[in-house]
């Protein structure tokens, strides 16, 4: 069954493959399947139900969108995008990722040198030939090289990043928890550790009767081939060869075969041990007593790490990387939970030229959440396109003071998103930035600046008495662009000596910083915020992943600063300035 995500996800590979076919990232056709796909973004319904004349009522949808729509929910396919998908199939889309690769120099190496997948790349690199190109040269050829290897891009060992995967694996467990006889159903792997890239995706589903299970999965639209199927398990392959593997097990094995299936593999083996330990024997079914064989614990991981003697371990910490020690000792930090979040402090309308929902639509999602505080950071003067003026600025302010009434409970901030300059200079004058009662600051160009001069960058911003924060801090996209290098401990240390916080960016193609960084962070006292640096009010969700990161950065909670009251979270923020 087609579904609103699955249409999202058609146009937008409709979009991917435009920009490649037309060999213009600014393409007309792929800016109208981007409108479409930002318009059904805020539409609540099911679009599925929506007539191709309804559909030309959603802003962005136009006719041609509207009838592919409908020729995708009517027949499961488009025929447009079969014959895309024909001309360029994913390894080669998956070049689109490199940085220096655009669609013309895309199709210009396929042409001359038959590059068709990333091993033909670094095989075409090895040989020097994409220098005798046109248009390319040695210094390109090379930057494109340390950009594979800076990306962490394999060919037949292909990782898939984590924002292309957690879609996939949150439909599919939606959509298997509400067939009959399932009462549970989790992602597992590295994937629920919330690891950036992954191998494949593991589900594990608690049912008494597998076969409909089986049926849904072998079925499932995204799936283009089944590579292996039983009576408990089946593995299909999607399109973007992506491996999915999905198990059924009894009810009461539930617990057992989660915690197995999550692994890691070296956390794994020290649970086994310490189970052995006590004469027990721990696998996928359950906490045995290896001389009875009768089960100890199996339904729950929480019952499992109890009678293990460990406080329970939140997936994303399980590493072997000093949790299982920590929590024998009931040492673990106090981890952030989604409940703990007071506010989001970097938060876009569609006063920044990027964002898609108006500043009342911004401020309401906020509200329904139940936020103590909102700072609302538009883009500053300097970002291209994106960035907003003075006068902007100060109108933009005029409407934030004029909703605040609305909002008794949550005290909205004028803030501002400023943009880090190559020397470390920001947007506005410092008078001017004075007038923001929070700012993020965050590089969004220059990405090849040699360490030391990145490092001086961010230094010289922090120490801005307007700077709250800084944002995104390498700058990265996983999968597609590597983030700028610099030398991380003298960052910290700038953070931990004025007291700016590190942003933990809860976007799932960012999770800036990285789960080290916030790890280093934390054993210095570093300030840390949790923010969704959302452009839409879909976008919140994003909380719950940022929160995910901070706990594989073991950040402890008191260190997050918008996990605090709204009167300690405000007496912070004014002692910057």
């Amino acid at each position: 069954m087609v579904t609103n995500r699955d249409i999202m996800a058609m146009l937008a590979e409709l979009a991917k493959l435009t920009v490649l076919e037309e060999e213009n990232p600014q393409s007309f056709k792929a800016r109208a399947y981007e409108n479409a796909l930002h318009g059904l973004e805020g539409d609540t319904r099911d679009v599925t139900e929506l007539s191709a004349a309804d559909l030309t009522k959603i802003k962005g949808v136009g006719k041609s969108t509207a009838a592919k729509i409908r020729e995708f929910v009517d027949t499961g396919k488009v025929d447009k995008l079969e014959t895309l998908r024909a001309s360029y199939p994913p390894a080669f889309v998956e070049l689109t990722k490199v940085p220096g690769l655009g669609p013309k120099t895309l199709k210009l190496i396929r042409r001359e040198l038959r590059v068709e997948n990333l091993d033909d790349l670094k095989q075409a690199i090895e040989n020097e030939a994409l220098r005798e190109l046109p248009g390319l040269g040695a210094t390109t050829e090379e930057k494109i090289g340390r950009a594979i290897e800076r990306l962490g891009l394999h060919g037949k060992d292909r990782r898939t990043p984590i924002a292309e995967a957690m879609p996939v694996a949150e439909q599919l467990v939606a959509e298997l928890s509400k067939l009959a006889g399932v009462t549970n159903t989790a992602f597992c792997g590295s994937l629920r550790r919330h690891a950036e890239t992954i191998g494949d995706i593991d589900i594990t589903v608690a049912s008494t009767d597998p076969a409909p299970v089986m049926d849904a999965v072998a079925n499932h639209s995204a799936a283009t081939e089944v590579i292996g199927s039983g009576t408990t398990k089946t593995s299909i392959l999607t399109r973007q060869s992506l491996q999915i593997d999905v198990r059924v097990v009894a009810p009461e094995e539930f617990g057992a075969a989660t915690l197995y299936f999550t692994g890691s593999k070296a956390h794994n083996i020290a649970l086994r041990q310490r189970a052995m330990d006590r004469g027990w024997l721990l696998n996928e079914y359950g906490l045995f007593d290896a001389e009875t064989d009768e089960p100890v614990a199996r339904t729950s991981e929480t019952e499992i790490y109890a009678e293990l003697g460990l406080q329970f371990i939140p997936p994303p910490l399980r590493e072997a990387s000093g949790e299982i020690e920590a929590a024998a000792q009931r040492a673990l930090p106090h981890l952030v939970q989604p409940s703990d979040i007071k506010g989001d402090l970097h938060y876009h309308t569609d006063r920044s030229g990027d964002g898609r929902s108006s500043l009342e639509e911004m401020v309401e999602a906020a509200a329904a959440r139940k936020y103590a505080y909102l700072a609302i950071t538009d883009h500053g003067e300097d970002l291209a396109i994106n960035g907003s003026t003075r006068e902007e600025m100060l109108a933009h302010r005029d409407r934030i003071v004029a909703l605040q009434s609305q909002y008794p409970r949550m005290r909205l901030l004028f803030g501002c998103e400023l943009n880090i300059g190559p020397d470390g200079s920001l947007d506005y004058d410092e008078e001017f930035r004075r007038e923001f009662d929070f700012c993020v600051a965050s590089v969004h160009s220059h990405f090849d600046l040699s360490p030391d001069q990145q490092t001086a960058r961010i230094l010289k911003a922090i120490a801005d008495p307007s700077v709250n924060a800084v944002g995104h801090l390498t700058g990265r996209y996983i999968g597609r662009r590597p983030g700028i290098e610099l030398d991380v401990d003298a960052v910290l240390e700038g953070l931990a000596t004025t007291g700016v916080a590190l942003e933990i960016n809860g976007a799932l193609d960012r999770l800036d910083a990285s789960a080290d960084v916030i790890r280093k962070a934390a054993s210095r006292g570093v300030h840390m915020t949790i923010s969704t640096d959302s452009h839409h009010t879909g976008e919140l969700k994003r909380m719950g992943y940022g929160v995910l990161q901070s706990q594989r950065g073991w950040a402890p909670t008191a260190l997050v600063v918008n996990t605090w009251p709204r009167k300690r979270f405000l007496t912070w923020v004014r002692a910057r300035r």
